[in-house]
């Protein structure tokens, strides 16, 4: 199970070596990934120059950085104001969190009906194995009256072929 840190690193470090600033941590074994990022402090090292990875680019696409970037730099050459630049963001953050949530709900109800599935067939499985307990011993109660009837049958079958055979020897 891995679990990665976002870090602003010099790009002579080795990989696993020396970096400046550890700025989040990225989770890729739930879903949807967690991705905890210092949105300020990874804008700032942006509009310092930094170049993130291909990773790291997707998961500040992901949470806006990126977009308040292209938006940032508007407002420096003067395209845009701070204001409307907000509002362009407010709104896309919106709209992306109503979607998080959306996934999040679809992924919660599809494991809420595998569940009720696996109970249902879970229920009907016991049903059956019940019901066939349940014959098991009707067929073996039959055959234990079918052996007990013929038994009480000879018994009776007996007794006045003993009374008769008695009868003889008095007679």
């Amino acid at each position: 199970m891995a679990i990665y840190d976002v870090v602003v690193a010099d790009a002579r470090a080795p990989r696993d070596g020396r970096f400046i600033e550890k700025i989040g941590s990225y989770n890729p074994n739930t879903d949807p990934a967690s991705i905890n990022i210092n949105n300020e402090r990874a804008l700032q090292w942006l509009l310092n120059g930094a170049q993130p990875t291909d990773t790291v680019k997707a998961m500040l696409s992901y949470r806006g950085v990126l977009l308040k970037k292209h938006l940032q730099i508007g407002v420096l050459k003067g395209a845009i104001t701070q204001e409307e630049a907000d509002k362009k963001f407010e709104a896309w953050l919106e709209q992306k969190e109503a979607a998080i949530s959306g996934k999040q709900d679809q992924i919660a109800k599809a494991k809420e009906d595998a569940r009720k599935k696996a109970l249902e067939a879970e229920t009907a499985k016991n049903t059956a194995r019940l019901e066939a307990i349940k014959k098991r011993e009707e067929e073996a109660k039959a055959a234990a009256a079918a052996e007990e009837a013929p038994a009480s049958e000879d018994a009776e079958g007996e007794a006045p072929a003993e009374e008769s055979s008695e009868e003889e020897n008095q007679g």
